[in-house]
Formats: structure tokens, C-alpha cells, sequence
């Protein structure tokens, strides 16, 4: 079983991930992490000295081969990842796509307790800023995230509801 959990940044994907793979005692792999061990370079440093398109290219190549493995896990994809490349079509297709749909007001809220400037395109905004920006960054990719198999919205997703729908 392959798992992608797919949302905007902040919606909770890594820590629902982590919570799912211990509860079906399957690995966990972070997309972001694992791009940025591929490439030698944090996510940041990615979309400063080689810019954004680059890092699309390396997150695609690098989907594509957990797409096509034999393994099971449960994956935190990226923010945008669903987005470019006919991302979300790989996934939909080699596993099982979980949209983590949390408002914007509730993400803003959670990211200013976070360290922003390990998140490129949050980077430098304030509060307000940020809700703006993460709206924004949904009605972009709304139409991406609703291919998911399944959605869960609200603040408060809980790791036996997704459980119970993706086993159900």
C-alpha cells in the first residue's frame, strides 16, 4: 500500500503521515527530506541558487521513483508536488492520495510558530501575509488536491478517521 498525503504547507501532512505509517507499521518518507538528501541541499538552499523550476524537476524524478517501486509506505508529499508534472496522476495511480484540506486561517496559525524561512514561498510574510498567501496558494491548487481519492477537512483531521476510510 502507497499512501500520499498531498495539502498546502502547514496542513499537517508530516505529522498525519508519521501518525498513519506507525499505525499501519509502515515506513515514512517526507518528500522534501528526501530531496533535499538527494540533492546535498536544503529546500530553501534548492530554490535559491537553482530556483524553482529545478526543484520541480528533482521532486518529479525523485515521486517518480517512489511511484514506481514495490515498497509500501506512507509519503508527505510536498505542498506543490501534486501540481506540476502530472504529479498527482502518478500517484493517483500507483496509490492511494489523501487531500488534508485545512483553512487557511488555521495553517497561517500554525506556520508563525514555525521558522518560515525554511519554507521558500512563505518566507519573510507576516500573519496576515500569510493567510493572504496561503488562499492564494489553494484556489492555485484546488482543482490539483480535489484528485485525491480522498478528503478530509477541518482542523482537526484525526489519524482513526483517515484510517478508517482508507482501510474502509
Amino acid at each position: 500500500m502507497k499512501i500520499f498525503l498531498i495539502g498546502l504547507p502547514g496542513s499537517g501532512k508530516t505529522t498525519m503521515g508519521k501518525s498513519l505509517a506507525d499505525a499501519l507499521r509502515l515506513p515514512f518518507a517526507d518528500l522534501d527530506v528526501e530531496i533535499e538528501k538527494s540533492e546535498g541541499l536544503t529546500v530553501p538552499q534548492i530554490f535559491e541558487k537553482r530556483g524553482e523550476d529545478y526543484f520541480r524537476a528533482a521532486e518529479s524524478e525523485l515521486l517518480k521513483k517512489f511511484t514506481s517501486s514495490s515498497g509500501h509506505f506512507v509519503m508527505a508529499a510536498g505542498g506543490g508536488a501534486p501540481c506540476f508534472n502530472r504529479n498527482v496522476t502518478a500517484m493517483n495511480q500507483s496509490g492511494i492520495t489523501v487531500f488534508l484540506d485545512v483553512p487557511a486561517r488555521a495553517i497561517a496559525s500554525r506556520l508563525t510558530k514555525t521558522n518560515l524561512k525554511e519554507r521558500p514561498l512563505l518566507a519573510g510574510l507576516n500573519s496576515e501575509q500569510l493567510e493572504l498567501k496561503i488562499n492564494g496558494l489553494r484556489s492555485q491548487r484546488i482543482d490539483f488536491y480535489g484528485q485525491a481519492r480522498f478528503t478530509f477537512s477541518g482542523e482537526g483531521i484525526n489519524t482513526a478517521e483517515v484510517l478508517a476510510k482508507i482501510k474502509g
